[in-house]
Order: C-alpha cells, then structure tokens, then sequence
C-alpha cells in the first residue's frame, strides 16, 4: 500500500488486472471509482509490450463508436454491415475498454490473482514495470515486486484488498491536490 500510494501521490498511471470470474466486476468497479485503468475480461498478450498493436485498436474502437453515434450512418450502411460494426465494438469494448485511456506503460500494475494473471506479470517484468500482487499457496513469489499473501478466490478477500486499495489511491490523490 505504501508503494501504491507513493506511485499515485506522484500522479503515476496505475493498471489493475483481475481477470478471474470472481474479481472481474470488483476490478472495473474499484477502477472506474478510482478513475484508474483496468483489464478484467482477458489479458491479451503483448498488451504493454506491443503498445503500438493495442493502440492501433483501441483507435479503431474510438472510429467505431463515433461512427456508430452518427445519425447519417444509418442511411449510409445496410443493417448487416451495422451489426457487425456493432458487434465489433462490443468485442473491442470487452478487451480494451479499461485500458482504452492508458496513453502507454503504467506506472505500476496491481494483479489480483499471481497465476490466472501471468502473461501480464512477465510483461510488466520485461518492461520493469514494479508489480503488486495477491498470492496464494500455488504462486511464485519472485515474479513479483510487492507480494500480498492471502487469498486470492474468495469474494470476501477480494472485496478486503480492493477497498484497501480504493482507501490508499483515494487517500494518496488528496496528496496531489
């Protein structure tokens, strides 16, 4: 917590992945509460150490909803080729909504499950990205740089750890002000 709120006091990016069933909604929730970016879906692989790739789609999915959002569209576009623009969308939306504001590496990630959330602590650790994670039994703990013991599948711990969280950003964005 006290690198979190370090990272945070100094207007750093946070990225806070949980991509387990249980975590998903509480990771959106706590990111969307703390205006942070998140991945709760599924991580893609070369998500930060192939920006430029999830870049290009998240511009794409920019397009898509301005030209989704405009009235003439309609005219212009038969319904198939609008559903599958939709559709479309809506599968960019899932992927790389949460981290759609990122505008590059983050200063810090926050995973909320060492093993489901692997790729993305080798890829943090190859761009040395510090790393905050909860542990169970069956992780490694040399992946990462910040370890928290406990665990990482009940809704009640899940719960404990993301509002300890939501408190140490909270508190540590008054400092920035």
């Amino acid at each position: 917590l006290a690198k979190l709120y370090d990272v945070v006091s100094k207007s750093g990016r946070i990225l806070i992945v949980g991509t387990k069933k249980q975590a998903s909604t509480i990771v959106e929730n706590l990111a969307l509460e703390t205006q942070q970016c998140f991945v709760n879906k599924r991580w893609l692989g070369g998500t930060l150490t192939n920006w430029k790739t999830i870049s290009y789609s998240i511009k794409k999915l920019d397009e898509l909803e301005i030209l989704l959002s405009d009235k003439n569209t309609d005219i212009n576009i038969s319904k198939k080729e609008l559903l599958n623009l939709s559709r479309e969308k809506e599968k960019l939306n899932l992927n790389i909504g949460g981290i759609r504001n990122l505008k590059g590496v983050p200063d810090i990630i926050v995973v909320f499950d060492a093993v489901k959330d692997k790729l993305a602590i080798l890829e943090a650790k190859k761009l040395n990205i510090p790393v905050i994670g909860i542990l169970d039994t069956n992780a490694d703990p040399d992946l990462l740089d910040f370890p928290i013991p406990g665990n990482d599948d009940a809704l009640r711990s899940i719960n404990l750890y993301a509002d300890l969280f939501k408190e140490t950003i909270i508190e540590a964005k008054k400092d920035i002000s």
